[in-house]
């Protein structure tokens, strides 16, 4: 197949580029490489796929119009894999006009593209954000999101309603995958066990909002990057069974569908960062503080729909996934 990757210097786009390489895919990725972090760590990232026969990679925002129109009429894409976006929920609050460019102009310019591009299944990047002020733990996708907590809450959900209006307009077969924290090898510096790794080993105090009281599903890379390799081969078909009457969010009459990622288990932030200080050999000094606005308590996916339609759910612990971690941060910055 050929596959478009948005995205694709990001931490699970570039991973993704890796598994479908190695399978025979051919794949074109397009990143705008902003200096949202580090961009040498995205430079290197590409590294990793830049020569690997069957890979093409061109710098293009996908807030970019006629950009991804010539995109669009360049290529006759299979399977488009949208993973750019503007993330994080505290930035959301700085700059909330990168969030409206990438995650609905950007999301708007991709749908057309798919449509008219005559693209056989589109798969994109939600996040578990969604879920908002919902408690009902584990977070299902047959639940109804629309208390949102954040702008870049807002705009994910924004993205799904686009898709489904397409897959109801236009027939688009469209898979949105709600990403619930993941980490690992090559991840993103905004993320807290990257950013506490490096206070760490600096004898920097780590900030831990809500006093620790926070809970996360994390979900090591390798899982994310295989759930999304097995959905991208099951495109969806309409559901006979939906109904108006009592409409369920996951699934549609169109070809639509939702599904959760996450690892199913809820980890206290007190006992990751234990794990963390056990991997690293060094005692992290912690700052307590309060809530910060847009964040939320805790996240638990269920990843029952996910086992159905594909046969995997995440697995892999927060002890092997933050040993991976640390042994690659060690490597990479020496």
């Amino acid at each position: 197949m050929k596959i478009l990757i948005t995205g694709v210097a990001g931490f699970i786009g570039n991973e993704l580029a890796l598994k479908l390489l190695d399978r025979g895919d051919e794949v074109v990725g397009i990143d705008n490489l902003n200096d949202y972090y580090d961009v040498s760590l995205k430079e290197a990232r590409l590294g990793r796929v830049a020569d690997i026969p069957g890979f093409e990679f061109r710098k293009l925002d996908i807030s970019d119009r006629k950009g991804m129109r010539k995109l669009f009429s360049k290529h006759a894409f299979d399977v488009v894999v949208n993973l750019a976006a503007q993330a994080g929920v505290r930035y959301s609050l700085e700059n909330p006009d990168a969030y409206v460019d990438a995650n609905l102009v950007g999301v708007g310019n991709v749908l057309e593209g798919c449509r008219h591009g005559g693209v056989k299944h589109l798969v994109f990047a939600s996040s578990s954000s969604v879920y908002g002020a919902n408690t009902r733990l584990p977070f299902s996708e047959h639940d109804n999101v629309d208390h949102p907590v954040s702008l870049y809450a807002a705009t994910k959900k924004a993205a799904e309603l686009m898709a489904h209006s397409y897959a109801h307009l236009y027939g688009l077969p469209c898979t949105g995958l709600r990403f619930f924290t993941v980490y690992g090898p090559w991840g993103r510096p905004d993320m807290a066990y990257f950013s506490f790794t490096q206070k760490i080993l600096a004898g920097e105090p780590i900030p831990v909002f809500n006093q620790g009281r926070m809970k996360r599903d994390f979900t090591y890379i390798d899982d994310i990057v295989e759930g999304v390799v097995r959905v991208i081969d099951q495109p969806p078909s309409g559901n006979p069974d939906w109904s108006g009457d009592d409409p369920d969010p996951a699934t549609s009459y169109a070809p639509y569908r939702i599904f959760n990622i996450g690892n199913s288990d809820t980890v206290q932030l007190l006992d990751f960062i234990k794990v963390l200080e056990k991997h690293l050999g060094v005692k992290a000094n912690m700052e307590m503080l309060p809530m910060q606005n847009g964040d939320v308590t805790a996240t638990y996916a269920d990843t029952e729909a996910l086992y159905k339609a594909t046969g995997f759910s995440p697995s892999t612990s927060v002890e092997e996934g933050l040993r991976n971690f640390v042994a690659w941060y060690r490597e990479f910055h020496g």
